[in-house]
């Protein structure tokens, strides 16, 4: 089937991108009725919901994820067009996005800083979640994965850094507890639970008995408030505990976490993307 109206999948992109019909209308200069119009269109001949309709505004389905990439690519290979018949393809401009675990955003911010300085016409995004965002479907330009070496066809993954970890506790815990010496030591003390997919908490959970856990929590600021408060020992990786905690046990090779940076295939060589990835490496 041959798309007869490339103005309805860009208008579709749009929606994916921002959630709402107000907002596309916005961005694309035209009355929010025109966007239902060409959202209304797609979808009949297409035969499939792009959107599922809620009271905040517009979520894309599978279908509308998929529309979302192909609108993504497109975008990015005609600013690379026009800025190759212009003569201008060292002039970067438009969004770009990079996602990270929240953990992370403290390694990727510095990268962006100087991203921004050497490119200001770039919009930068950085979105920090625990799901993972699907490059496939245009939702970032460049991920920074952890653990296991990233397997998702049409992915361009690359080595980025390796993080170590290390126990930490706050002087008030280790004053009532005292210090751990052996890891027989660990069982007859209190843990703050954190990413239980990463490989220093798999060896903590076969180290000690589950009820030695006593506080679990999904987001890294929350762990540092506990350990800071002294509920118990929790890893931390190096640079990320302040000078209210102090280290309980050094790093270790198998605490170690390894980051990826993977890109996928169809905008890997565009030059934005490629003075993302110089940046973070730069950096570290």
């Amino acid at each position: 089937m041959a798309f007869e109206n490339w103005d309805e999948i860009r208008t579709a992109y749009h929606v994916a991108k921002v959630g709402t019909v107000s907002g596309a209308a916005e961005v694309l200069g035209v009355h929010h009725a025109t966007v239902i119009r060409h959202i209304d269109a797609l979808e009949h001949r297409l035969g499939a919901k792009l959107f599922q309709r809620h009271a905040r505004g517009y979520t894309a389905t599978d279908a509308g994820r998929q529309v979302l990439q192909v609108g993504q690519t497109t975008e990015d290979q005609l600013n690379q067009l026009a800025a190759r018949i212009t003569g201008a393809a060292d002039e970067m401009a438009g969004d770009l996005t990079i996602t990270a675990l929240p953990s992370l955003a403290g390694l990727v911010v510095p990268a962006l800083a100087a991203l921004h300085r050497d490119h200001p016409g770039l919009n930068l995004r950085l979105l920090t979640d625990t799901r993972v965002f699907r490059l496939e479907y245009g939702e970032a330009h460049v991920a920074i994965r952890a653990g296991s070496r990233p397997t998702e066809p049409d992915n361009i993954v690359q080595p980025f850094v390796t993080l170590d970890a290390a126990l930490y506790a706050a002087p008030e815990y280790v004053e009532r507890h005292g210090m751990p010496q052996t890891d027989s030591d660990l069982a007859a003390h209190q843990f703050v639970a954190f990413d239980a997919r990463a490989p220093f908490m798999r060896w903590l959970m076969a180290q000690v008995p589950a009820e030695q856990i006593v506080l679990h929590v999904n987001d890294v600021a929350a762990k540092n408030t506990a350990l800071t408060a002294g509920i118990g020992i929790g890893f931390c990786f190096a640079g990320e505990a302040d000078g209210s905690l102090i280290q309980v046990m050094p790093p270790r090779p198998e605490w170690a976490v390894p980051l990826w940076l993977v890109t996928h295939v169809d905008l890997h060589r565009t030059p934005k993307v490629q003075a993302a990835l110089s940046a973070l490496k730069h950096q570290h």
